[in-house]
């Protein structure tokens, strides 16, 4: 028995095989256009790997003994990792699909699990941390959530060590552009909640040059809803390959990469300390090794 199923609607198994198909397709278009960067930098990053970065998968099971052995726990997915590259440092690229029941501490904090603590939760995760610092490090994921409620969630930031103005205004008028096809409201709200969102308040500073993030999203039509989830990713698609190929032939300094490296101990804070998805990963069972993909191979505090 599937959560939803006890209380019908649009979020039953028929929309959960199709969001986690779109997650994993969605994966394997990121994959290839990252391994194509690989396969197309002609600057100094060539001459620190013979040959190009390749995507690397591990498949994972989420085991859980559930209480009513109906067989409704567990779960698992794949890790997409690229380690020492040409272009990227390191990559993940994570799609998991899981079930089973919030924490009692837990299940106050999700929405619908108060009345009934079993959830299923299906999404893509990527975080990139290139080896140049005038390439800028990105996140973005999107998730469909199922407890006695069900939602959509995601988004995509760019957190460049040195800004560009047109790498930033490139990355958000491809979110702009997504937003603005399904609601017109939706890049004001959705941009103002990832300015709010990754931010380092013990700081005082953004983590990045923002993007969008989103939340609970359900306006009451799951086709659009997820239709809309969809293009968050094709705008990241669309728009981080192409910053990435503007810059990964330049060359820089040891200064920068000093810089770049001081940079990421900021993303390893904000991931540690507030990041939403790592909490979520770390208290319903999930893969510790997936769940902390986002942390960079190397980093330093000054």
């Amino acid at each position: 028995m599937s959560v939803k199923d006890d209380y019908g609607g649009d979020y039953g198994d028929g929309h959960k095989k199709i969001a986690s198909a779109w997650f994993e397709t969605f994966r394997d278009n990121l994959c290839a256009a990252l391994e194509a960067c690989e396969e197309d930098v002609t600057g100094p990053n060539r001459t620190s790997a013979n040959e190009p970065g390749r995507f690397e998968r591990t498949a994972w099971r989420r085991d859980e003994e559930g209480d009513d052995n109906s067989g409704d726990t567990g779960g698992g997915g794949v890790m997409s990792v690229l380690r020492g590259g040409r272009v990227f440092e390191k990559a993940g690229v994570n799609v998991s699909t899981v079930m089973g029941e919030f924490s009692g501490e837990f299940r106050t904090r999700i929405p619908g699990a108060a009345e009934d603590p079993r959830f299923w939760a299906s999404g893509v995760s990527v975080v990139i941390h290139p080896c140049s610092p005038l390439v800028p490090a990105a996140h973005m994921n999107t998730r469909m959530i199922v407890t006695t409620q069900g939602w959509f969630g995601g988004g995509g930031d760019l957190t460049p060590v040195f800004p560009v103005d047109e790498d930033t205004a490139d990355f958000h008028a491809a979110y702009k552009d997504a937003c603005d096809k399904h609601d017109e409201g939706y890049y004001p709200k959705f941009k103002k909640w990832c300015d709010e969102y990754f931010y380092l308040p013990h700081r005082g500073e953004a983590r990045g040059v923002g993007g969008i993030f989103y939340d609970n999203l359900n306006s009451g039509d799951w086709d659009a809803d997820f239709s809309f989830t969809q293009d968050v990713g094709r705008a990241f698609l669309e728009a981080y390959p192409a910053i990435v190929c503007r810059h990964m032939d330049e060359d820089w300094t040891d200064e920068q990469r000093h810089a770049q490296l001081v940079k990421r101990g900021r993303y390893v804070e904000f991931n540690l300390l507030y990041d939403r998805g790592t909490t979520f990963g770390l208290k319903t069972g999930g893969n510790t090794e997936a769940i902390l993909m986002s942390m960079p191979p190397e980093v330093r505090w000054p």
